[in-house]
C-alpha cells in the first residue's frame, strides 16, 4: 500500500510543500529514495531503519518487499536531513504498525538520531510560515519548537523521539503549542557590542555623520589614520540603529534559520546583525553562491550592518560585486541549474586608510608613501562603488587632550532615541529615506531657490554624478527628520553636501 505524509524544502529561502511518498510492493528486500535526493537525503535510510528498530518497531530491513519512498514534485532538489521524520513516519503507516492517522493537515520535519531521538535542523521558520499558509500544524523536534512558536496562531508539537510522537499521533487530543509570534522582551539583552559612544573621547563629526546613517539608513565611509578610532565608532554603531520591528526580526530569523547560524538556545535574531567579513573574503563568501546555493555576508547583515574594514584591501573583484546589492537591496545569483535571489538591504559601514602607510595629510606623521603608491591604492576603490555611499567623512587622529579627558560623551541611547524618532517618520511616509526612490524624492526631497543655488554650485565643484545628487536629498531628508523639520532646509542640505566632499 502507499500513504502520503507532507514535509518541506527550503529553496533560497522560500518554503516548498514536498510530499513524502512511501509504498510496499512485493519483491527482494530494497530501500530506495528517489525524487532529486542529496547524499543527506540519501543516508536517511540507515538512519531511519536503526531510529525505528531501536524505538521497538520493526524497521525496514527486517521487510521482505521493495520500499520506496518519492520525494514529490521530482524535479526540486531535496538537502538535508529533514525528511527522516516524515520518512519514519510513511513507513510506519505503510507497515501498520501505527493507528492510521490524519497527515494532510500536518508538516513533518526533524533529523533521527540512531535511538530514535530527533535532532534540530535548519530552516524551521519557513517550514512554520509555509504551515500556517497552508493551515497546517507542524510537527518537529522539541529543539526547534520555540523558533516555529514565531509564527502566531500556529500548531506545533514539539516531539523529543519517536515513541513521543507516535504517543501523541495515536492519541488524536489535539493538544497543540500555539505559536505567541515575535516579542521585543527580551532585546535589551540581545545586545552584545559593549562600547557605547559615551566612552569614545571626540570624534564628534564622525559620530554625527553614523548618527545620520543610523537614522536614515544610509551607507557611509571613512577614512583615517591608524588608531583614528574607525574600528571603534563602527562597533558602536549597532548600539545606536533604531530596534528592529517584529517584521524585520522575522526576516532575520528565516534568513539565519536556513543558513544554520541561530544562537543556541535563542530562536530569534532581536539584534540588527552586525557582520564583519575579513578582508580575504572570497565573492562568493560576500555574495552568496558556491555549489549549493547559500547567503553570503551582505544577506545575513540584512536589516543590519555590513562593516567592511581596510575596505581597499579586499579583491576588487569581491568590492564590485557589491555594486547591485547595494543599488537594488536584494542579490540575484544564478548558475547552470538554478537561479535564486536572496534579500540584502544592509547598511555598509567601510573603513579605510588614506594611503598605504596610513599617514597621508597628517600633521604629526609624515607619509612615507610615494604619489604612484598613493594613486595605486585609492584606485582599489572605484568610483561607482564611492557614488553609491551616501556618506564619506575623514576620522582624524584624536589628540591627547581629548583622549584624556574625563568628560563623557553622549550616551549611545540617548542618540538611539534620535534615530527610532527619525524612523518613525520615514515610517509614515512608507520607506527608509536610502531606499527612496525617484517619484519619492520628487515628493519628499523638495528644496527651495536658495537650496537649488547651492546644490547646483556643489555640483559644478564635486563634479556629483546624477546618483549623488539624489543621495544628496536622501541624506538631507535624513538630516531634516532628525531635527524634526518637515521641509528640508538651507543648512541641512550644506551639512549634506559636506559629506560628499570627501574622497571624490
Amino acid at each position: 500500500m502507499s500513504v502520503k505524509v507532507f514535509s518541506s524544502a527550503i529553496i533560497g529561502l522560500e518554503p516548498k510543500s514536498i510530499e513524502v511518498e512511501v509504498d510496499f510492493t512485493p519483491g527482494l528486500h530494497s530501500f530506495s529514495i528517489v525524487g532529486l535526493a542529496d547524499k543527506a537525503v540519501e543516508e536517511s535510510k540507515e538512519r531511519v531503519s536503526s531510529a525505528i528498530k531501536n524505538s521497538g518497531a520493526k524497521s525496514p530491513q527486517h521487510h521482505n518487499r521493495r520500499i520506496t519512498v518519492n520525494l514529490a514534485p521530482a524535479d526540486l532538489k531535496k538537502q538535508g536531513p529533514g525528511y527522516d521524520l516524515p520518512i519514519a513516519i510513511g513507513f510506519l503507516l505503510a507497515s501498520d504498525q501505527m493507528r492510521k492517522i490524519k497527515t494532510e493537515d500536518k508538516i513533518f520535519i526533524g533529523e533521527l538520531s540512531l535511538d530514535g531521538s530527533l535532532r534540530r535542523v535548519n530552516g524551521v521558520l519557513p517550514a512554520a510560515i509555509l504551515a500556517k499558509r497552508e493551515n497546517k500544524a507542524l510537527i518537529l523536534p522539541e529543539e526547534n519548537r520555540k523558533e516555529a512558536e514565531l509564527v502566531e496562531g500556529l500548531r506545533i508539537f514539539g516531539a523529543g523521539n519517536i515513541k513521543e510522537l507516535l504517543n501523541f499521533l495515536e492519541s488524536d487530543n489535539g493538544d497543540y503549542a500555539i505559536g505567541k509570534g515575535a516579542d521585543f522582551s527580551s532585546i535589551g539583552s540581545e545586545i552584545s557590542s559593549q562600547v557605547d559612544f559615551a566612552f569614545i573621547q571626540g570624534a564628534e563629526m564622525a559620530k554625527r555623520a553614523l548618527e545620520i546613517a543610523a537614522a536614515g539608513g544610509h551607507n557611509i565611509f571613512m577614512s583615517g589614520p591608524p588608531g583614528a578610532g574607525k574600528t571603534l565608532l563602527s562597533k558602536a554603531f549597532p548600539l545606536i540603529l533604531p530596534k528592529m520591528t517584529k517584521d524585520e526580526i522575522l526576516e532575520v530569523t528565516k534568513i539565519y534559520s536556513v543558513s544554520g547560524l541561530l544562537p543556541e538556545g535563542k530562536p530569534a535574531i532581536k539584534r540588527r546583525p552586525f557582520r564583519s567579513p575579513h578582508h580575504s573574503s572570497s565573492s562568493v563568501a560576500l555574495i552568496g553562491g558556491g555549489a549549493r546555493i547559500r547567503p553570503g555576508e551582505i544577506t545575513l547583515a540584512h536589516r543590519g550592518v555590513l562593516f567592511l574594514d581596510e575596505f581597499p584591501e579586499f579583491h576588487r573583484d569581491v568590492i564590485e560585486a557589491l555594486r547591485q546589492p547595494m543599488e537594488d537591496g536584494i542579490v540575484h545569483i544564478s548558475r547552470a541549474e538554478e537561479a535564486m535571489a536572496f534579500p540584502a538591504r544592509f547598511t555598509l559601514v567601510a573603513a579605510s586608510n588614506p594611503c598605504p602607510c596610513g599617514y597621508l595629510d597628517d600633521p604629526q606623521k609624515e607619509c612615507a608613501c610615494t604619489p604612484s603608491q598613493i594613486a595605486r591604492y585609492q584606485r582599489k576603490i572605484s568610483g561607482p562603488i564611492l557614488d553609491r555611499i551616501d556618506i564619506k567623512i575623514e576620522v582624524p587622529r584624536i589628540s591627547f587632550d581629548k583622549l584624556s579627558s574625563e568628560k563623557i560623551s553622549e550616551e549611545s541611547g540617548k542618540v538611539q532615541e534620535r534615530t527610532e524618532k527619525a524612523r518613525e517618520i520615514q515610517k509614515e511616509r512608507g520607506f527608509i529615506n536610502s531606499e527612496a526612490g525617484i517619484l519619492q524624492i520628487k515628493e519628499h526631497c523638495k528644496i527651495d531657490i536658495h537650496s537649488q543655488d547651492l546644490l547646483r554650485a556643489a555640483m559644478n565643484k564635486l563634479n556629483l554624478s546624477p546618483r549623488s545628487y539624489h543621495k544628496v536629498l536622501k541624506v538631507s531628508r535624513t538630516i531634516a527628520d532628525l531635527d524634526g523639520k518637515e521641509n528640508i532646509e538651507r543648512q541641512h542640505l550644506a551639512e549634506a553636501i559636506n559629506y560628499q566632499e570627501k574622497r571624490e
